[in-house]
């Protein structure tokens, strides 16, 4: 058996390729990378029931790779190990140096996650990502309000959610908030299923749980 959850990236800054070396054994779920040679990424598409998802926006720093692993992480606590793939997550380069690596992951995908922080100056990049190239390919997509902190409270969670329903973009009811244990994570070598047991940690777990669950990733 192997795992029913395979990552590939294809940012040449390489963050899962680091995050997923300082797991090492520990992760959870299977890794490659293509940004290389993304001649690769054609390859996934032939794979028998598969659904294949991109975490996409051309605005660095959004969360991608921390959203990718993270989802990639719950879908595999839930399904366990499969005879082959059910669900593949590609992390892409927040750059539009590399639209190239994103348009040949948007070419194979199932549909698209798009994290999007509440911070304005995201909302330009975001819309350039879905009007440019995720609309014109006609996929599936939602928007993920991403790295809220609740301590600001919800003037910015509001006006981002506005944002997005003035732009007629479909999102998730699902939050991910900030927690400092995602962002000491990839140094620690943990997911969040790894997360020591704790309130803060369960609460940070059950984010990503409820977004994979809204997404309708629990299964085939």
């Amino acid at each position: 058996m192997q795992s029913s959850v395979l990552v590939v990236s294809t940012d040449p800054q390489g963050s899962v390729v680091w995050w997923a070396d300082r797991v090492g054994d520990a992760l959870p779920f299977d890794f490659d990378q293509a940004h290389e040679d993304p001649s690769i990424l054609k390859t996934l598409r032939d794979l028998p029931g598969v659904r294949i998802h991109v975490v996409a926006n051309q605005k660095g720093g959004v969360g991608k790779t921390t959203l990718t692993v993270n989802l990639a992480a719950v879908v595999y606590d839930t399904i366990g190990d499969a005879a082959q793939y059910k669900h593949i997550f590609i992390d892409t380069p927040g750059s539009l140096e590399d639209e190239q690596l994103l348009a040949a992951s948007l070419d194979i995908a199932d549909d698209v996650i798009v994290p999007l922080p509440p911070e304005p100056l995201a909302f330009d990049p975001t819309a350039r990502t879905i009007n440019r190239l995720i609309l014109p390919r006609e996929l599936p997509y939602r928007v993920v309000v991403n790295n809220w902190d609740p301590r600001d409270g919800r003037a910015d969670l509001d006006d981002t959610n506005d944002f997005i329903d003035n732009a007629n973009w479909s999102r998730t009811k699902a939050v991910t908030r900030r927690y400092k244990l995602h962002t000491r994570a990839s140094a620690d070598g943990k997911v969040v299923t790894q997360y020591a047991r704790n309130r803060v940690a369960m609460e940070a777990r059950e984010d990503f749980f409820r977004l994979a669950l809204e997404l309708g990733y629990g299964g085939q």
